[in-house]
């Protein structure tokens, strides 16, 4: 194990924003200067449930607005043990889309499953929530490129 943790920087958006291109452009930043970085994306449609979540989105499969959602948030939840693992082992993960593309896809929905949706991300996204507004404030106090120094502007 090593002794630094890894950080997790997830990078969220509407779709065709440009969020995997930027992803493995940080990701090839990174392992340029020298850091341990992978990239992950979601939804993994590596796994099981990955899988039936393919199935819906390549409309070979119809499933109902509660049941989609719950298959998208299982699907990350799913991969919090490999998570916290690759950050112990002092790796950091580039994540493309984590819990507020979950909220946002749902939202489009109507506003009975809207409200709901919340609830079920409030365990994967609040730490989340506090660690984008610190960044957003980083960003304003201009100590960006003092902090880190090592990674480009390009994916802000």
């Amino acid at each position: 194990m090593s002794g630094r943790r890894g950080a997790l920087i997830v990078l969220e958006g509407v779709d065709r924003a440009g969020k995997t291109t930027q992803c493995r452009k940080l990701l090839d930043a990174l392992q340029r200067e020298g850091h341990r970085a992978e990239l992950l994306r979601f939804p993994d449609r590596g796994t099981a449930i990955g899988q039936l979540i393919n199935s819906y989105l390549e409309k070979k499969s119809n499933l109902e607005d509660h049941t989609v959602h719950l298959l998208f948030a299982a699907n990350r939840w799913e991969r919090v043990p490999l998570i916290k693992e690759k950050l112990q082992q002092g790796i950091t993960l580039i994540v493309d889309r984590y819990a507020f593309s979950g909220v946002a896809f749902t939202s489009a929905k109507p506003v009975s499953t809207n409200i709901w949706s919340k609830g079920v991300e409030k365990g994967e996204g609040k730490w989340l929530h506090n660690l984008i507004e610190c960044l957003e404030w980083l960003i304003q106090i201009k100590v960006w490129n003092f902090l880190f120094p090592v990674l480009p502007n390009f994916f802000l």
